[in-house]
């Protein structure tokens, strides 16, 4: 018996309405000890997933963990791209403990979750694999993740992996949510994200354009 194949996406792909982004702990006391990525690579990594998520309209939650007391504020790339947003800080390690960030994951109501945040051992490792437990769908932006040491993260990954969460980069959480180049509604807002931070790639759409005017959408 042949299979056909039909011109539709398949359901493991994300889309700007079937997950929701949750952020953790992007503060800079985390930062300080984060040896996995470079700073200003996480920052930039940061940035595309929040303008990314923000501009695709993806319900999303900004977690912090004491904020006033000890960790400091959240990275401003991340702030700036939501407008303002409310975080909600927690004293807990593992944020799927925090009442206020499940009332909110409730609220949002999608059983598809992507993560990313400081650090990949802790903040990210504990709520990604209780969410499993609960019958969720779990995704980890692994580069817009950090930890102390690259074996700290890269074992957290795999356990993470181990556990059934899907693991996807910056770079590829845009272009997924836009997948279509004729879909002119979103093109610009995709394309200016990847001129900004989508490092080498940007430069090149920033080339294409300048010089030849080209488009992505054309044929």
């Amino acid at each position: 018996m042949s299979i056909t194949a039909t011109p539709t996406p398949g359901k493991g792909l994300l889309s700007p309405t079937n997950h929701a982004l949750v952020l953790i702990d992007f503060q800079s006391q985390m930062a300080f000890a984060t040896k996995s990525i470079a700073p200003e690579l996480l920052r930039n990594n940061a940035a595309l997933v929040s303008n990314a998520a923000a501009g695709f309209h993806v319900p999303t939650i900004l977690t912090t963990v004491a904020e006033k007391s000890f960790s400091g504020p959240m990275f401003s790339e991340i702030t700036e791209a939501f407008g303002g947003q409310p975080m909600l800080d927690r004293t807990s390690m593992n944020t799927w403990e925090d009442a206020a960030v499940i009332e909110e994951v409730n609220r949002i109501g999608k059983d598809r979750l992507v993560f990313a945040g400081l650090w990949t051992s802790v903040c990210i490792v504990g709520p990604v694999l209780s969410a499993l437990e609960q019958g969720f769908e779990a995704y980890v932006i692994t580069d817009a993740s950090g930890d102390i040491s690259e074996e700290a993260h890269e074992r957290a990954v795999e356990r993470m992996i181990q556990a059934g969460a899907r693991p996807i980069t910056s770079l590829q959480y845009l272009l997924e949510l836009q997948r279509d180049w004729a879909r002119t509604e979103t093109y610009d807002m995709t394309t200016g994200v990847a001129r900004k931070w989508g490092g080498a790639y940007g430069l090149g759409i920033t080339y294409a354009k300048t010089m030849f005017g080209a488009s992505e959408g054309g044929h």
